[in-house]
């Protein structure tokens, strides 16, 4: 069997007093799409913060590549986990200013300014998220979709093993929420990059994930992993989100494609 590259066993953490995930436990394969899933407040975005250490636990633990998270040093981390958030915020730099900015981790002492490795890395990346056209724009000068995949761009030049994505095409229109997600499912497949990423439309986790992780809010736990076609049932929507629907097959790819049970049809 494939050794876990992340494993989270029992993890129980969250805020202050607050406990927001109870004793989870998850494995992840090198080389999976892994989207987690489940109502706001259900702890998608804090199980990602446990695993860069940001929320520490409480219960549990939490190996990377069979080494305890906690132990593994700030940069060393950084070069092997990388992180986009929800909002990209328009820094005054440039694209290409801020992609390097993915190139800090592997800087030596007393090192400024980037190498000719450093700047070879980030157009190969600039031409794979093909935003090397807008690499002398001032990241404020550009739209959200396109700070989205600077964002993407600047993760990949740490050259990690593991992307964590957190709502990726949220605010997005249905054009940029398809560029992204095809654009992570070719950094999967051409890469073998291992991806987890929260995405709060179901339809689009069914689609681009090999696996979801679906959190139930009520009680904090694990409700149920496996296939898009296991854990998109309508029982389990109705349970977890206490939302009714109907769930058909997409005639193209054959994933699950959810629709609201609305009751106001004449």
């Amino acid at each position: 069997m494939t050794e876990a590259i992340l494993e989270i066993d029992h993890l129980s953490c969250g805020y202050g007093t607050k406990t927001v995930i109870h004793d989870v436990s998850l494995k992840i394969v090198a080389g999976e799409i892994i989207g987690i899933i489940g109502p706001n407040g259900s702890g998608k975005t804090t199980l990602l913060k446990s695993i860069t250490n940001i929320v520490r636990p409480e219960k549990g633990k939490i190996l990377f590549q069979g080494r305890m998270i906690p132990s593994i040093p700030r940069n060393e981390l950084a070069r092997k986990v990388a992180v986009v958030g929800q909002i990209v915020e328009p820094a005054m730099m440039t694209v290409q200013e801020y992609i390097l900015l993915g190139r800090l981790p592997y800087f030596r002492r007393y090192q400024f300014m980037e190498t000719g490795k450093d700047i070879l890395l980030a157009q190969r990346y600039m031409t794979l998220t093909d935003t090397d056209k807008l690499k002398d724009q001032l990241m404020s000068q550009i739209s959200g979709g396109e700070r989205q995949l600077a964002s993407i761009a600047r993760a990949l030049v740490q050259e990690p093993r593991l992307l964590l994505l957190d709502e990726p095409t949220s605010h997005l229109d249905i054009t940029h929420q398809a560029q992204i997600l095809g654009l992570i499912q070719r950094l999967n497949q051409e890469l073998g990059l291992t991806v987890l990423m929260v995405v709060h439309d179901l339809n689009l986790a069914s689609e681009y994930s090999n696996r979801l992780v679906l959190l139930n809010k009520k009680n904090g736990h694990l409700y149920r992993t496996g296939t898009p076609e296991e854990v998109l049932t309508e029982k389990a929507i109705q349970d977890v989100y206490g939302t009714p629907v109907v769930i058909e097959k997409n005639p193209l790819s054959g994933k699950p494609c959810i629709f609201l049970a609305t009751q106001n049809i004449i």
